[in-house]
């Protein structure tokens, strides 16, 4: 039996949630996010997270499942996201996944299996850690060559975190990464997905929307919020904090700009971040786009649910 999915997706700002919502309402489904910065609890005016009413309306998973101290991982999304969706088809309901982290939905889809490059050795890690700060990238990087030269030639001396991690596989798996790449290619895709894929006709206003979505996050609090997770004693270094928005807000709380300047930046980097997603999307030949006229409209997208139904 086919494991069928449907997958929302897009730029911020296309009206993701809203239509996901519908289209679980339509096919007795629930919400699955694939938002990297959603996971994390507390953070919510921010990432523009679905308030209490939305959830209210359709159960949502995947949402507030880390604290923002973790650094929580694609290979962990993976697995506690394809647990919610293997669950929701074994009660017979639909799994929509909706978000904008194009990494997360198609690592999820594809059948990837992380759980080799899951397990890893704390000790192990901290020694190689240790000799990169000892010997150099350029010397750990001709251990991984030795091994992997596909790998190597796409790293760069300074990227430790990479190297070490392909070393640390190795090690620990006794393949490499490359490898581990090739063999997850090769597996059939975890989902059938209808994909749909949201964005407006003219990017002017893709922009203009974009804009208006962040100042509408200061207006709900997202100072406030950014301010009591630095209260909390959350690091502005850590993963969680540099999500766009947060990242702007707490060099504005600490001085360094002021809060109009930093309202500008979240809108500049929200754009590029929508240009950026626009072009990870635009890769997938199955999705089927449904490009707005400034405003969001139903009825295309439930056109297009009513034609995967057709195909059950």
């Amino acid at each position: 039996m086919k494991k069928q999915v449907i997958v929302v997706c897009g730029p911020t700002a296309t009206g993701k949630t809203a239509l996901g919502i519908e289209l679980a309402l339509r096919c007795g489904g629930e919400i699955v996010s694939a938002d990297s910065m959603q996971v994390y609890r507390r953070m919510d005016v921010g990432t523009a997270k679905a308030t209490p009413e939305e959830r209210a309306r359709v159960p949502h998973h995947m949402l507030d499942v880390a604290e923002p101290r973790e650094d929580y991982s694609v290979s962990r999304y993976v697995r506690e996201a394809a647990a919610v969706c293997d669950g929701l088809l074994a009660a017979g309901k639909v799994p929509v996944i909706v978000g904008g982290t194009g990494l997360y939905i198609d690592s999820l889809l594809s059948g990837r299996d992380f759980a080799a490059r899951e397990e890893g050795d704390a000790g192990l890690r901290a020694a190689l850690n240790a000799d990169y700060e000892r010997l150099g990238g350029e010397a750990l990087l001709e251990q991984l060559r030795s091994f992997d030269p596909e790998r190597a030639a796409r790293l760069h001396p300074g990227d430790k975190r990479r190297i070490v991690r392909a070393i640390e596989i190795y090690r620990l798996t006794g393949k490499t990464i490359t490898r581990h790449d090739e063999e997850t290619r090769a597996l059939p895709p975890r989902y059938e997905a209808l994909t749909l894929a949201l964005t407006f006709a003219d990017r002017a206003d893709l922009y203009a929307r974009i804009d208006r979505r962040v100042e509408q996050m200061v207006q709900n609090g997202l100072f406030q919020e950014v301010e009591g997770l630095l209260n909390e004693g959350l690091s502005p270094q850590c993963t969680a904090m540099q999500a766009i928005g947060y990242k702007e807000a707490a060099l504005a709380l600490r001085g360094e700009m002021s809060q109009e300047e930093a309202v500008a930046l979240i809108q500049m980097n929200s754009r590029r971040y929508a240009k950026r997603q626009l072009t990870w999307f635009g890769r997938n030949p199955a999705a089927r786009w449904i490009r707005w006229d400034r405003e969001p409209d139903l009825a295309q997208a439930l056109e297009a649910l009513e034609e995967v139904k057709s195909e059950k």
